[in-house]
């Protein structure tokens, strides 16, 4: 499934880049306004963080909610307390676009994370162009060279990488890169099979002074407390915020379990 996503995701990359070079993305991406210090809006505090997300569908639970304005949601979202804004742009299995992107980033004032299948450079400096201020990169779905290589290029665009993993040698390897912001999704994007107890696993294994994420398999407040007490600085909540039926209420409830 991860191959298939990232192969569709780079698929869509090189359509747009038929319609738009490198050269003229790069140069957007050059011009846009300075991107928000995402380690400093992420960074541990004495409760956690929430980065709640802009989800209207996904590969294992299907559609899940409409959002005709993600611009809107994602004001919800920082009027509820979050600190950071997920906006999912991979159309395929997920709804997602760069317009949405664009559309949030210009509606809020806290960071925006581009959560796609980034495997290319091409990605990276659209997200920029896009106003993105983190961009999301996979290890499973990336050899460590390229690992490298765009974890080095979102940051010479003055952003942050949210580096995931889901086992102890993805850890490793993103810490090996320089990875500053480190997620651990409780969902195997290969079969996407959840386990909760993951993050708690290897959380030990990520040093102080690394933001740690924990992703997925949230549905109540008792799974932010699970997380918040195993040692995340940040929860990552999509479909539980897109699926209920008034988000702030639900956002006020997750952030204050923690």
């Amino acid at each position: 499934m991860l191959a298939d996503l990232v192969a569709g995701a780079l698929e869509d990359a090189s359509a747009r880049r038929a319609a738009r070079s490198l050269a003229e993305v790069e140069a957007d991406a050059l011009a846009a306004a300075p991107p928000h210090d995402a380690l400093v809006a992420l960074a541990p505090a004495e409760r956690v963080k929430i980065i709640a997300e802009v989800k209207r569908a996904s590969p294992s639970r299907g559609a899940l909610a409409e959002i005709r304005d993600p611009a809107g949601l994602a004001v919800s979202y920082e009027s509820g307390g979050a600190s950071a804004i997920s906006v999912l742009t991979e159309q395929r299995r997920f709804g997602g676009s760069l317009d949405d992107l664009r559309e949030v980033r210009a509606a809020v004032g806290i960071p925006v994370l581009r959560k796609d299948f980034i495997a290319d450079p091409y990605q990276v400096f659209e997200a920029r162009a896009a106003g993105a201020d983190l961009v999301l990169l996979i290890v499973a779905a990336l050899d460590q060279p390229v690992l490298r290589e765009l974890y080095a290029l979102i940051g010479e665009l003055g952003m942050t990488a949210l580096v995931e993993a889901h086992s102890a040698a993805e850890v490793d390897r993103a810490l090996e890169i320089g990875a500053q912001l480190v997620g651990v999704n409780a969902r195997d994007l290969s079969t996407f099979q959840l386990d909760r107890d993951l993050f708690g696993r290897l959380a030990g294994s990520i040093p102080a002074g690394v933001v740690r994420v924990a992703e997925s398999a949230v549905t109540s407040p008792a799974d932010v407390a699970h997380y918040r007490e195993a040692g995340a600085d940040v929860v990552l909540i999509g479909e539980a915020l897109v699926t209920g039926d008034d988000p702030v209420t639900t956002l006020e409830s997750f952030l204050a379990a923690g």
